[in-house]
C-alpha cells in the first residue's frame, strides 16, 4: 500500500513539474512575443519616417508673375503676399512698395483675384486702380507702387504636366508593406492575451475587425488614387496599443472602443470632404463654433461632475464630453485664408471665441483642457499676426488670471500641491504618480505582460495614466514609440505647412498638432510627475470614445497641408479633361505654340514679326514657362536678393 501511494505523489510531482516548465516556456514565448512587437514598432516608425520626409520638398507652381525686364515671380501657393518685407512670398524690394502691399489669390476653380492691402495707395490693375478684391485674368498688368507686373496663371494642361513630373509618395516605402509589419504586430498583441482567463472571443474579434477597418481605409485610398498612408499608419499603430490597454483592463470595452473608432473615421472623412472645398469650409465655420459655444454653454449648466470637473454631459445611456468636439469646431474658427489675416473684425471674433472656450472650461474646473485650448490659440494669434509681444502680453494676462482663480478657488491649488513632491504624498495625493512611476520602472524594456500588470487596477489608468500602463505591460520601448508617432506627424506638419496651398489650412494643421502635442505632454509628464496631473487623455491610446473621435477629426487638419502629389484625400488632383472655359487661352499650355521672342516683344508687339533683331542683352522664353523654362541675357532687376527668381 505504501508503494502504490509513492507511485501517485512521485507521479504528481512529475506532472506538476512539467506544468511549471510548461509555464516557463509560455512565459519565455510570450517574452519573445514583445520583443518581436517592439521591433516590429520600431520598424514601422522608421518606413513610416523614410516615406514622410524622403527627399525634397517639391512646391506646386499656379502660375507666375513677370517683369517687363524677364524677373519672373512664381506662384507657389493659392494665396501670395506682394510687398517689400522679407516674408513676402512676391518680394519687390522698390521703396514705393508697401511691406506687405497686396495679395494675389486663387479660389477652388482656379479664378484669381487681386486683393489691395494697403489702403491708401491701392493696386493698378490694368491702368485703374482698384482698392476692393477684383478678378484678374491671363497677360493683366498688376502695378504695385508703380512697378508693374504681367500675370500669368498656370492652366489645366500645366498642371497635369506638372502632376505628373511630381514625386508620388508610397513609391520607395510601399505603404502596403508597412501595414504588413502593423498587421504581425497585431497579431503578436492578441497573442499576449491567450493565458487570459475570460474575454478571448471578444479580443480576437475586436482586432480582426480594427484590421480589416485599416485595410479598408486603404483599399479605399487605392481607389481615389491615393498613394500616401503613413499618418493612418502610425494612427493604428497607437489604437493598436489603445486597444491592447483595454483587452487587459476590460475586454467588454472594446466594443464601444471599436464602435468609436468607425465614427472617428467617418468623421475624419467627413471632414475631409469638407476641407477640399476651402469656400464651403470657411462658410461653414463660424455655425460650426456656434454650435460648439452653445454646446459648450449647455455643459456648464446642465453638466455632470466626475473626477473632479464638470465635463460630462448624459443623455440617456450615452455619455460623452463636449469639450473634446469643440477642439475641431476651435481650429475651425482660428483658421483664416490671406485675405482675412488682415481684417482685424476676424481676428477679434477669434479672441472672443477663445477666451469663452476657455472661461467655460475654467467654470468646468476641466483645467487640463483649458491649457490644451490656450496653447492652441497661442499657436494660431502668432501664426495670424506674427506679433510675439503680444504673445508675451497674452501670456501674462492668463497667469493674471490663473492666480486670481486659485486666490478664489484655493481647493484647485491643493490638488497640484504634491507637483514634484509625489513621493512625500504617496498614499495621498501623490499615489496616483508614485503608481505609475513605480509600474513603468518594473516593466523595463519589453514589458512583464498585460496579464501580469497591476497598474490598471488603480483609478484613471486606461486613460490619465495610460503612459505607465504601456510602458508596464509592453515595455518602455513601445511606449517611447507611441511619444514617436506624434513627434513624427507634428514634425511633418511643420515642415509640410510652409508648402500648404492656402493660409488656412497652414493655420489649421499647425494648431491642430500644437494641441494634439501638448495634450500628449501633460498626459505624459503628469503621470510621471514632471508636470501637474491635469487628467487628459493620451491622443488615440487612451480609452475614451470622445476622445478617440476628437482625435481623428484632428487627423484631416494635418492632412489638409500635405501637398505631395496624390498623398491627401484633402488635395484635388488635377482633373484629366477639364470643361472648356470661354476664354480658349485658359485651357492651352501657355506659350506652348509660340517661337522663342524676347520678352519685351511679347508684351508689346502683337506682331512677332514686327521684333527688332535680338541684342546680346535681350531676354527671351524657351519653352513652357511651367516647363523646364529659362530666362536669357543680362538680367538688370533687383537682383536674387530681392526675390528675383
Amino acid at each position: 500500500m505504501s508503494s502504490f501511494f509513492q507511485t501517485i505523489f512521485s507521479q504528481l510531482a512529475s506532472s506538476l513539474h512539467l506544468s511549471q516548465i510548461g509555464a516557463n516556456l509560455a512565459d519565455a514565448a510570450l517574452w519573445v512575443g514583445r520583443i518581436g512587437m517592439a521591433v516590429l514598432g520600431i520598424l514601422l516608425l522608421i518606413r513610416c519616417c523614410r516615406s514622410l520626409f524622403a527627399g525634397k520638398t517639391e512646391q506646386e507652381t499656379w502660375g507666375f508673375l513677370s517683369l517687363s525686364n524677364g524677373t519672373r515671380y512664381d506662384l507657389n501657393h493659392w494665396e501670395n503676399v506682394i510687398g517689400r518685407a522679407k516674408s513676402c512670398d512676391v518680394r519687390i524690394n522698390f521703396p514705393s512698395v508697401s511691406r506687405s502691399h497686396a495679395a494675389l489669390l486663387r479660389d477652388d476653380s482656379g479664378t484669381w483675384y487681386i486683393y489691395p492691402l494697403n489702403a491708401k495707395s491701392g493696386v493698378l490693375l490694368n491702368g485703374q486702380r482698384i482698392f476692393a478684391c477684383t478678378e484678374v485674368k491671363q497677360a493683366d498688368v498688376i502695378a504695385a507702387g508703380g512697378v508693374e507686373m504681367y500675370f500669368f496663371p498656370a492652366s489645366h494642361a500645366d498642371e497635369q504636366k506638372q502632376a505628373q513630373r511630381r514625386t508620388r509618395p508610397g513609391q520607395a516605402i510601399r505603404p502596403a508593406g508597412t501595414l504588413l509589419i502593423l498587421t504581425l504586430f497585431q497579431v503578436l498583441m492578441v497573442l499576449q492575451f491567450l493565458p487570459a482567463k475570460e474575454g478571448k472571443s471578444t479580443i480576437f474579434f475586436s482586432f480582426a475587425v480594427l484590421c480589416g477597418l485599416m485595410w479598408g481605409l486603404y483599399f479605399l485610398y487605392r481607389a481615389i488614387r491615393r498613394t500616401a498612408y503613413e499618418a493612418e499608419t502610425l494612427v493604428f499603430f497607437l489604437i493598436s496599443l489603445c486597444f491592447g490597454v483595454i483587452s487587459a483592463y476590460d475586454p467588454a470595452g472594446l466594443y464601444k472602443q471599436l464602435v468609436t473608432v468607425i465614427m472617428g473615421i467617418v468623421l475624419f472623412l467627413t471632414l475631409s470632404l469638407l476641407l477640399r472645398n476651402l469656400k464651403l469650409a470657411e462658410k461653414a465655420r463660424w455655425p460650426i463654433a456656434a454650435a460648439a459655444a452653445a454646446l459648450l454653454a449647455f455643459n456648464v449648466l446642465f453638466g455632470e461632475q466626475i473626477f473632479g470637473a464638470k465635463n460630462w454631459v448624459s443623455i440617456g445611456p450615452l455619455s460623452f464630453q463636449p469639450s473634446e468636439f469643440v477642439k475641431i469646431a476651435f481650429i475651425l474658427a482660428g483658421a483664416a485664408t490671406l485675405d482675412r489675416l488682415f481684417a482685424k473684425r476676424n481676428l477679434i471674433f477669434t479672441v472672443l471665441f477663445s477666451a469663452f472656450c476657455v472661461g467655460c472650461l475654467a467654470l468646468m474646473s476641466d483645467f487640463g483642457t483649458a491649457l490644451i485650448f490656450f496653447a492652441a490659440f497661442l499657436c494660431i494669434a502668432f501664426l495670424r499676426t506674427g506679433d510675439l509681444p503680444s504673445i508675451v502680453m497674452m501670456v501674462a494676462a492668463a497667469s493674471f488670471g490663473g492666480g486670481i482663480i486659485l486666490r478664489f478657488k484655493p481647493y484647485i491649488a491643493d490638488r497640484f500641491a504634491s507637483w514634484r513632491h509625489a513621493w512625500e504624498f504617496a498614499q495621498s495625493s501623490g499615489y496616483q504618480q508614485t503608481r505609475t512611476m513605480s509600474a513603468a520602472a518594473s516593466g523595463g524594456l519589453m514589458g512583464v505582460g498585460p496579464t501580469n500588470g497591476w497598474l490598471k487596477d488603480v483609478a484613471a489608468a486606461n486613460t490619465d495614466l495610460v503612459f505607465g500602463v504601456v510602458c508596464e505591460e509592453f515595455g518602455l520601448i513601445l511606449a517611447l514609440c507611441a511619444i514617436a508617432s506624434l513627434l513624427i506627424l507634428a514634425v511633418f506638419t511643420v515642415r509640410s505647412a510652409a508648402t500648404a496651398r492656402s493660409s488656412f489650412y497652414a493655420i489649421a494643421s499647425s494648431s491642430a498638432v500644437a494641441m494634439l502635442l501638448f495634450q500628449t505632454m501633460l498626459n505624459v509628464f503628469g503621470a510621471v510627475d514632471l508636470l501637474p496631473l491635469t487628467g487628459v487623455t493620451f491622443p488615440f491610446v487612451s480609452m475614451g470614445g470622445s476622445s478617440m473621435i476628437a482625435c481623428w477629426g484632428l487627423l484631416t487638419f494635418l492632412k489638409a497641408s500635405d501637398t505631395r502629389q496624390n498623398a491627401s484625400f484633402l488635395i484635388k488632383l488635377p482633373q484629366k479633361n477639364p470643361v472648356k472655359k470661354a476664354a480658349p487661352t485658359q485651357d492651352s499650355g501657355l506659350f506652348d505654340q509660340m517661337p522663342d521672342i524676347p520678352v519685351d516683344e511679347i508684351f508689346r508687339k502683337e506682331d512677332p514679326a514686327d521684333a527688332e533683331p535680338l541684342n546680346s542683352d535681350d531676354l527671351f522664353w524657351t519653352g513652357n514657362p511651367f516647363g523646364d523654362t529659362h530666362i536669357f541675357g543680362k538680367d538688370d532687376s533687383p537682383g536674387e536678393e530681392d526675390g528675383a527668381k
